[in-house]
C-alpha cells in the first residue's frame, strides 16, 4: 500500500510538472502554433474585419510574438470574462485583449510590461440631449457595458446606477441606438472608433482613469512573460510598435 500511494505521489508530482510547463517556449515551437485568447469587439485593438479575419493593433502584436517564435498565430475567440479562465486551465498561451492591468487580476496572472495607456469614455447618442461630463452623471440612468471590462467595474462602484451588462461592445451599442440605454462606458480608443463608424453616436466626455494594458500570461510561466516582455522592448526600439500605433490609431 505505502509503495502504491508513492508511485501514486509520484505521478501527481510528475503530472503537475509536465502541466506547469505545458506552454513554455519549447512546447509552443513544437506544437507549432501561439494560442492566444482576445474577444474581437473592441477596434482598434481586435474586431472582425472585411474579410472576416480577426485584426487590430492587438492581433498585429500576437503576430509579432508568433513570428519571432516561429509557429503561426492561431486567435482563439472567447468572452471576455472568459479569457482569464482560458488561460488558466491552459487553453490559451496568453491573453492579448486590450486588457487593463489591475491589482486583482494581476494576483491570479501574470501581466507584461504596460504596452498601451488607455482612459474611459462615455457614449451616447448624438440627438439627445443627455451630455454627462463625469461619471456621477450616470445616477438614475442605464448604462450599458462590457461583462468584466474597466467600464463595467468603473461604472459599478457608482451608487444608483442601473448598469446592464453584455458580453459584446457590439450589443451594448445596439441597445444604446435602439434606446434602451442612456449610454455605453468604454476605453476611449474603441469609443472613437465605434463613433467614427457609427456617426449617429457622440463621445460626451473622456474620464482620466489612466489605465495601462498588459498582455497576460499563465501565473508561475516566467519564460513565456520574459518572452513577452523582450519582444515589447524590441518593437518599440525597432520602431515597429510606433508603426503600429500609426497605423491604428492616427
Amino acid at each position: 500500500m505505502k509503495k502504491f500511494i508513492s508511485s501514486l505521489l509520484v505521478g501527481v508530482l510528475l503530472l503537475s510538472i509536465s502541466l506547469s510547463f505545458a506552454q513554455s517556449l519549447t512546447e509552443i515551437k513544437k506544437r507549432g502554433k501561439l494560442l492566444v485568447g482576445t474577444e474581437p469587439t473592441f477596434p482598434p485593438f481586435e474586431f472582425v474585419g472585411e474579410k472576416n479575419q480577426v485584426e487590430g493593433f492587438d492581433i498585429d502584436i500576437a503576430n509579432e510574438l508568433a513570428k519571432r517564435l516561429g509557429v503561426k498565430l492561431e486567435i482563439v475567440n472567447l468572452p471576455f470574462d472568459s479569457l482569464i479562465p482560458a488561460l488558466q486551465q491552459g487553453k490559451i498561451d496568453m491573453v492579448i485583449a486590450g486588457m487593463t492591468i489591475t491589482e486583482d487580476r494581476a494576483k491570479v496572472v501574470y501581466f507584461s510590461k504596460a504596452y498601451f495607456e488607455a482612459n474611459q469614455a462615455i457614449v451616447v447618442r448624438k440627438d439627445e440631449k443627455f451630455e454627462p461630463k463625469k461619471l456621477e452623471e450616470l445616477v438614475g440612468k442605464k448604462v450599458a457595458v462590457q461583462l468584466g471590462t474597466t467600464g463595467d467595474l468603473v461604472v459599478s462602484e457608482i451608487n444608483g446606477v442601473n448598469v446592464v451588462r453584455f458580453q459584446k461592445f457590439t450589443d451594448a451599442f445596439l441597445e444604446l441606438q435602439n434606446g434602451r440605454v442612456d449610454a455605453v462606458v468604454l476605453d476611449e480608443a474603441p469609443a472613437k472608433s465605434y463613433v467614427k463608424k457609427f456617426p449617429k453616436f457622440s463621445i460626451s466626455a473622456v474620464i482620466g482613469t489612466g489605465e495601462t494594458y498588459g498582455i497576460a500570461v499563465k501565473k508561475g510561466n516566467k519564460e513565456l512573460l520574459n518572452f513577452v516582455n523582450q519582444t515589447l522592448d524590441i518593437l518599440k526600439s525597432s520602431g515597429t510598435y510606433n508603426k503600429l500605433i500609426q497605423k491604428w490609431f492616427e
